[in-house]
C-alpha cells in the first residue's frame, strides 16, 4: 500500500512539473519590470519574440543551441562598460504584415537609452543571442570587425545571420551567413 502511495505521489509530482515547463518558457521572456514598461511605452503593439513565435523547426534549432532561453532578448555587455544592457527582438504579431525590430537598450542612471539596430520582415520570426568578443568577417564584403566586447547575433534560421558590434564609436554590422 505504501509503495502504491509513493508511486501515485511521484506520478503527480512529475505531471505537475511537466505542466510548469511552458510557463517557465514564457517567464524566460519576461523583461525586467522597468524595461518592460519602457518597451511597452516606446514600442506599442510590439512584443518580445518567444518560443511560441518560432515555427516547429526553428524552435527545435534554437532549443538545441540555446536551451530553454528566450529567443527574443539577451543580456549583453554590448558597450563594454558593465552597465545593464539588453538586446531585445520585438515582433508585431499582425498576420497581414509581421515585422520585427532589433533594439539595444541600456539602463543609464534612471533612464533607458534605446537604439534601433534593424527592422525586418518577421516571417518566419528571427531570433537573437550573444557571442563573445572576437574577430568577425563579413561573408559578402571584405569587412572585418574586431569586437572587444560581446556582440549581438540576429538570425533567421536557414536563411541569414547578422552580427552587431560596438566599436567604441558606433555600431557596426557584418553578415555572417546568407
Amino acid at each position: 500500500m505504501r509503495a502504491k502511495s509513493l508511486c501515485i505521489c511521484a506520478a503527480g509530482f512529475l505531471l505537475f512539473a511537466a505542466a510548469q515547463v511552458p510557463a517557465q518558457s514564457q517567464d524566460r521572456c519576461s523583461l525586467p519590470s522597468g524595461l518592460r514598461h519602457e518597451i511597452s511605452k516606446k514600442y506599442p503593439g510590439l512584443n518580445v519574440v518567444t518560443l511560441a513565435d518560432l515555427d516547429r523547426y526553428d524552435r527545435k534549432l534554437f532549443l538545441k543551441d540555446h536551451g530553454n532561453r528566450c529567443p527574443g532578448f539577451v543580456k549583453v555587455n554590448f558597450y563594454g562598460d558593465g552597465k545593464p544592457t539588453w538586446a531585445v527582438l520585438l515582433i508585431s504579431r499582425e498576420k497581414s504584415k509581421p515585422e520585427a525590430e532589433l533594439i539595444v537598450t541600456q539602463h543609464v542612471g534612471k533612464e533607458w537609452k534605446t537604439s534601433s539596430l534593424e527592422t525586418m520582415d518577421a516571417s518566419p520570426a528571427p531570433v537573437v543571442w550573444r557571442e563573445g568578443p572576437g574577430k568577425y568577417n563579413d561573408i559578402s564584403d571584405p569587412k572585418t570587425i574586431r569586437a572587444t566586447s560581446p556582440v549581438i547575433v540576429l538570425c533567421g534560421y536557414e536563411a541569414w545571420a547578422r552580427l552587431y558590434a560596438w566599436t567604441g564609436k558606433e555600431v557596426e554590422m557584418v553578415r555572417v551567413s546568407d
